[in-house]
């Protein structure tokens, strides 16, 4: 059973990755519940225009050389955290592999006891957000 198990819904993503990351850092398994609820603060369209470019990104030598950007949203959220962590460090790479993410909550954490984190909600911080489903479905994926 993991250390911690955070509910993403309503949470700033970047705040909650940081958070996320360091309690990776420090020994813990998490579990991200939720996380297609998880929010980017700025304007919608344009977050979306600018993952769209990152996302087509390919090089023209060897396309296979590209970089890989997720539409799924739990993966998406995963790959955010797996950024704030030093993965090319042998501790980085043992911290991510703790990590567990999740679209919506599965059955063996709905009893779980949840980990409530100091992170501001989006709607008391942001004037304009866009959740990672949303974000998703701009890029092309369809549940």
């Amino acid at each position: 059973m993991p250390n911690c198990v955070i509910d993403c819904d309503s949470k700033i993503l970047g705040r909650l990755g940081s958070v996320v990351a360091k309690l990776l850092l420090n020994g813990s398994d998490v579990v991200l519940l939720n996380a297609e609820r998880a929010a980017i603060s700025g304007h919608p369209k344009e977050i979306v225009a600018k993952y769209k470019v990152m996302v087509e990104l390919h090089d023209k030598a060897n396309p296979e050389n590209s970089p890989y950007i997720s539409r799924r949203p739990d993966l998406f959220v995963k790959r955010v955290i797996r950024g704030m962590l030093p993965y090319k460090k042998e501790k980085g790479r043992n911290a991510y592999k703790r990590l567990k993410v999740y679209i919506g909550v599965p059955e063996e954490f709905k009893s779980a006891k949840i980990l409530d984190i100091e992170a501001k909600e989006r709607k008391d911080v942001y004037e304009k957000t866009i959740t990672v489903k949303e974000l998703s479905e701009g890029l092309g994926y369809k549940y």
